[in-house]
């Protein structure tokens, strides 16, 4: 395990890591939350690295309260953006670590995963932008009969504005602007729309 000293913890270092693994991408893109930017953290590419991986995933638990860590039960991710990060932050935490689908459009657990009735969840995301997926997978565990206790993620696109009705930990925030369709700047209109997130129209 890396030294605390050794792990990204500001902005300019979680950055760093981004624009080192040529994650940080600059175009037009259409969000999973619907909303259009110019700029997207391409976090499949900054996790393809296990090493660099278990560095953010390291970095994203130190930032956690310790009354967090000590009361997870299990970690849990939406697919798809949230499997790898959560995966290694599970391997941090020593705990299992399962994740969400939704082939039909609502989330759930498949392969065989199960809750435990009253398990304390650590909800773990890539990006979050506008809370949307994260509070539909934390509805999917109220189903499935755990809690979730609260969220991490390795960014904030909010920068500090969602609201998921559980504490929220992100190892860092990005203040990337967003528009709505109606509300497009033309001098992001004007460059063709790349879709590169997982959730369908």
């Amino acid at each position: 395990m890396n030294p605390a000293s050794d792990l990204p913890r500001t902005e300019e270092q979680v950055l760093a890591e981004f624009r080192g693994s040529g994650a940080l991408l600059e175009g037009h893109f259409k969000l999973s939350s619907g909303k259009h930017s110019g700029h997207y953290l391409q976090c499949a590419r900054v996790l393809m690295n296990p090493a660099r991986a278990a560095r953010l995933a390291q970095a994203v638990v130190a930032g956690l309260p310790d009354e967090i860590v000590e009361n997870v039960d299990v970690v849990v991710s939406p697919a798809m953006g949230g499997i790898i990060i959560g995966h290694e932050i599970g391997r941090v935490l020593d705990k299992d670590a399962i994740f969400l689908e939704r082939p039909e459009g609502t989330f759930h657990l498949r392969r065989g995963f199960a809750l435990e009735p009253g398990s304390r969840v650590l909800m773990v995301e890539d990006v979050v932008t506008t809370g949307l997926s994260s509070r539909e997978a934390i509805a999917a565990i109220a189903r499935e009969g755990g809690e979730v206790i609260a969220e991490c993620a390795l960014i904030d696109r909010s920068v500090g504005t969602v609201d998921l009705g559980v504490p929220f930990y992100p190892l860092a925030a990005f203040d990337f602007p967003t528009y709505d369709a109606d509300s497009i700047p033309e001098s992001l209109a004007s460059v063709d729309i790349t879709k590169p997130g997982s959730r369908k129209e």
